[in-house]
């Protein structure tokens, strides 16, 4: 793994330098996009958008977003052409996003989990590996209907 990149609205500051020191306290390069230190008064939207588009054009395999709930980053990163964000508040869910839907972007809730359930959802999620398998058509499937719906 080359590099996680990560990114949180106003809701999610703390919670971003939790997971920031947790990835880098396991020699994992971590890269702060902070778009609030560039546009203080960005929304959540802005954030997203800002490193779906950074996963989209340097071919990233793992990001994370945080905000509130997780679900508005998940909502506009999956706007990003090739990107592939979905929220996970468990560690399941966090497994099977990478393994079975060859996932990009983790989304977290700061207001939804704890620190501590963050990072375990982080580890879990950097742990699994895209199994294909039986999930590999659906996932095909799904980039397919995504180029369509592009090319509109």
């Amino acid at each position: 793994m080359s590099k996680i990149v990560i990114d949180a609205d106003d809701a999610a500051f703390s919670l971003k330098k939790v997971l920031v020191a947790h990835l880098q306290s396991k020699g994992i390069e971590v890269e702060d996009l902070d778009y609030n230190g560039i546009k203080p008064d960005a929304t959540y939207p802005e954030v997203g958008y800002n490193l779906a588009l950074k996963v989209q054009a340097e071919h990233l395999d793992r990001a994370i977003l945080i905000c509130g709930t997780g679900l508005g980053m998940a909502m506009i990163a999956n706007k990003v052409e090739g990107v592939y964000a979905g929220v996970c508040h468990d560690v399941y869910s966090a497994e099977r996003l990478r393994a079975s839907n060859n996932a990009q972007v983790l989304c977290m809730g700061a207001r939804v989990v704890g620190e501590e359930l963050a990072k375990t959802i982080v580890d879990a999620w950097l742990k699994a590996e895209y199994q294909g398998g039986r999930s590999a058509p659906k996932v095909e499937i799904m980039r397919d209907l995504e180029k369509e719906s592009f090319k509109k």
